[in-house]
């Protein structure tokens, strides 16, 4: 709204732009909540979509719902993201602490970066 009012001669003209946007289904919940996940979800984990999305004061319900196909990947996600960051498994235990933390601001859980460093291929 804030970013449409400068075009609007009154508030009632903008509230008739957005009413007629949202019947024409260019304006919806459902659509920015699917834009932002399909943007995000490569390099985001759940916690912090979840994050992302209730900083736009949406429906929970939609939220939820969109993030729940996510739980299945988000193994193989944070994994991908990890070789694209990492390539190389960690060499101590101060490495794979800055390795963690990287995927944690990324909104990984610490059960998955904990799979993650099991499954990593040891150094011989």
């Amino acid at each position: 709204m804030r970013k449409l009012a400068p075009h609007a001669s009154s508030p009632d003209e903008l509230n008739t732009l957005l009413d007629t946007l949202e019947a024409a289904n260019w304006l919806s919940a459902e659509r920015f909540i699917a834009s932002v996940v399909h943007k995000k979800a490569a390099r985001m984990g759940i916690t912090r979509l979840q994050y992302e999305l209730a900083r736009h004061d949406l429906p929970k319900a939609l939220t939820q719902s969109a993030l729940k196909d996510l739980n299945s990947t988000e193994f193989e996600r944070a994994h991908a993201l990890w070789l694209k960051r990492f390539k190389v498994p960690p060499s101590n235990a101060q490495e794979q602490a800055k390795q963690a933390r990287f995927l944690m601001s990324r909104g990984f859980s610490s059960d998955v970066i904990r799979r993650i460093f099991r499954h990593l291929p040891t150094e011989k």
